[in-house]
């Protein structure tokens, strides 16, 4: 066997793991809402989010160290930005998800999230000048319409007297400020940066402007996690929810680039569909598969590559 043929031998293999791994990371992903239902009943959201973040920024930062050490004055000047980025994911999409949780349903809260994706497409083209071609001008809508048939439980009633859940309320806003903190992180010079210290660093920032609120609930409720079962919910946001999608999301980028990584994603919606039905429980109706059917139509049509679309039809 020759030098080039292992080669490609070789990069074959690193692809398969590639995908074999990409086909999990999605439900990876989706294991927050999940898991976040299912202990948001004994944790407090703000201390949920806190030690969530913490405990995972804390390992990250220790396994990158190296480069955080060799990025920090860039992490240095641009903290400001951190800590408005890090209030955005961990505060607002952290804590607040969980308060959500305690309202609605987490097949609710899956698919209303889905949206974010469509949701970064017009931030993009109202603040950066993005051009919209015609697949993006169909696909928004018709996500943001499932986004309403889920929110009105396509109820057209419910939708003109304006009557939702505020769980699905809280939804909205959180996938509205996911898509925000996605378009910062694409600001100079954060895409130049290693992934993991990157994370880390954010992660640390949003754990530091959720520890005064989280200290103030627990004066408030008195609830503080002390049962095993509270330690194994928050151990699993870390590791399930945390280290695994985010180090799978970054394997794949690096052996396959991050369109089709990207791909993807798009599996998230059935599996937390999916996984809301045989672990927690949860019924669904018809309106949660309308909302499914245009909310995963509208964001593929949006955003699917266009060479994937090119390689297909070729």
């Amino acid at each position: 066997m020759t030098a080039s043929s292992e080669t490609i031998e070789s990069d074959n293999k690193n692809k398969a793991k590639a995908y074999l791994i990409l086909v999990f990371m999605p439900l990876f992903f989706g294991s927050n809402i999940i898991i976040g239902r299912a202990v948001i009943a004994g944790t407090e959201p703000f201390i949920l989010a806190f030690f969530r973040w913490f405990i995972t920024s804390l390992i990250l930062l220790a396994i990158s160290f190296p480069a955080v050490k060799a990025h920090w004055p860039v992490f240095r000047k641009h903290w400001r930005q951190i800590f408005v980025i890090g209030f955005l994911g961990m505060w607002i999409c952290g804590a607040l998800v969980y308060l959500a949780l305690k309202h609605t349903t987490a097949s609710n809260g899956t698919l209303i999230y889905t949206s974010s994706s469509v949701l970064i497409i017009l931030l993009e083209w109202m603040f950066r000048g993005r051009k919209i071609g015609w697949r993006e001008m169909l696909g928004v809508p018709i996500a943001i319409a499932g986004v309403a048939v889920i929110v009105f439980k396509g109820d057209l009633a419910g939708f003109l007297s304006l009557q939702f859940n505020p769980g699905d309320g809280l939804f909205v806003l959180t996938s509205f400020c996911w898509a925000i903190y996605s378009v910062l992180l694409r600001n100079a010079p954060f895409p130049s940066l290693p992934t993991l210290p990157l994370i880390g660093i954010v992660g640390m920032a949003g754990a530091i402007t959720l520890l005064p609120f989280a200290i103030f609930e627990v004066l408030w409720t008195g609830h503080f996690p002390t049962s095993g079962a509270n330690w194994i919910g928050i151990a699993s946001l870390v590791v399930i929810s945390s280290l695994f999608p985010f180090t799978a999301y970054q394997y794949g980028v690096k052996i396959v680039g991050p369109s089709i990584t990207g791909v993807f994603l798009y599996l998230l919606p059935p599996y937390g569909v999916g996984l809301s039905v045989l672990l927690l429980g949860e019924t669904l109706k018809p309106f949660h598969f309308a909302g499914l059917a245009l909310i995963l139509g509208g964001v593929i049509l949006a955003t699917i590559p266009r060479r994937l679309i090119a390689r297909f039809w070729s």
